[in-house]
């Protein structure tokens, strides 16, 4: 019995230690994707009407331009490629969009 929960317990302290090291698989793709998603999200708040969506605040958020000028290409080239943003955003939390 004891032996069992020593042999537990060092099981998951290996898979914490190997979760937490994991800097070069799936969870660097991941940091990165939602890194990528959360600039596009800011980007969209601030320059919609690039892509048509009429935003009253755009006119505040042209001081931005400068530093966010460089990544507004891929950034319009990304979105206009996002046919169902919903069904993105939806299938992460397990609804059907």
């Amino acid at each position: 019995m004891k032996k069992e929960k020593l042999k537990d317990f060092l099981n998951n302290f290996k898979l914490f230690f190997q979760g937490v090291t994991d800097f070069n698989r799936k969870s660097r793709a991941l940091l990165i994707k939602e890194s990528h998603d959360e600039m596009d999200d800011f980007i969209l708040l601030c320059f919609g009407d690039l892509l048509g969506i009429p935003i009253p605040t755009t006119y505040y958020s042209l001081e931005l331009l400068p530093l966010i000028g460089d990544d507004l290409d891929g950034w319009q080239n990304r979105m206009i490629s996002r046919l169902y943003v919903w069904q993105e955003k939806w299938s992460d939390y397990g609804f059907d969009a």
